[in-house]
């Protein structure tokens, strides 16, 4: 395990090849960094590029971009490190942390919540509180909306679009939280096509982050599991890798490691 600065609760962690990871922060921002059998570092400062509570990130090594999702969380008690208003998706460089860009999401109410980035350099992000799927493409000046579903409107007291990542088979996958649901868009020529539900082999509870792996996918489940989820047709076989984990929020791959992040954000938040 690594334990991250005294008080700090994340909400997603990314990594690199050679092992290093990097943890956003929920209620203090920014961005931690840990080398291969080192300590948490500072890597980018809390309020730097205009960020405030910090969700998803994702590390991309081809374009040297680290992806950040800002929020201001100050309706739910949590102040965060900066007065920023809105919803937005921070790039810092990966090797200085310096800053690259900041892209609002839409109107209020958004939530950015995770990305997943394409083998042409496009960036797509999940909007939690809007049926939303943003496209960055590279050396674009602003966020597209990709996609609009009415499935992926959030329920009443529920949370939306969370989790995403691209299927071997080049189609986009997404969860939605609250219901917890599985989703794909089918992909042509980069452009969004039909919508599906996928059919779980059992129900999800607080579907929550989803990556890449092999021919399927790692997804969290905030109710305490890791699973390996594998799609065949509309079906999705759902098994349980790890179970009796404290509020998972996040996992990233590292060779044959999975590295989970353990949010425990009720401590913070209800």
């Amino acid at each position: 395990p690594v334990s991250l600065p005294d008080k700090s609760f994340p909400e997603s962690v990314t990594s690199t090849k050679d092992g290093t990871l990097y943890a956003g922060s929920f209620n203090n921002g920014g961005v931690v960094k840990v080398a291969p059998g080192g300590k948490a570092e500072q890597f980018v400062k809390p309020g730097a590029n205009g960020s405030r509570s910090t969700l998803g990130v994702l590390a991309d090594e081809k374009s040297g971009t680290l992806y950040v999702c800002s929020n201001d969380l100050s309706g739910l008690g949590v102040a965060g490190p900066s007065n920023a208003k809105g919803s937005v998706l921070a790039t810092f460089d990966l090797k200085t942390g310096a800053d690259k860009g900041s892209f609002p999401l839409g109107a209020a109410p958004s939530l950015c919540n995770d990305i997943v980035v394409g083998n042409d350099g496009t960036a797509y992000i999940t909007d939690s509180l809007a049926p939303n799927i943003y496209s960055l493409k590279p050396g674009a000046a602003k966020l597209e909306v990709w996609a609009t579903d009415p499935a992926f409107a959030p329920a009443k007291d529920g949370v939306g679009l969370d989790g995403i990542a691209i299927g071997a088979d080049g189609n986009i996958y997404l969860t939605t939280y609250i219901p917890a649901k599985l989703f794909r868009v089918m992909v042509k020529d980069g452009k969004a096509g039909s919508v599906t539900e996928l059919k779980p082999s059992r129900a999800l509870d607080h579907a929550d982050a989803m990556r890449a792996f092999g021919d399927g996918f790692l997804v969290i489940e905030g109710a305490g599991r890791l699973d390996k989820v594998t799609v065949k047709g509309d079906a999705a076989q759902v098994d349980v890798v790890q179970d009796g984990l404290t509020e998972p929020v996040s996992v990233t791959q590292v060779g044959n490691t999975g590295w989970v992040a353990e949010g425990k954000l009720s401590y913070i938040i209800g």
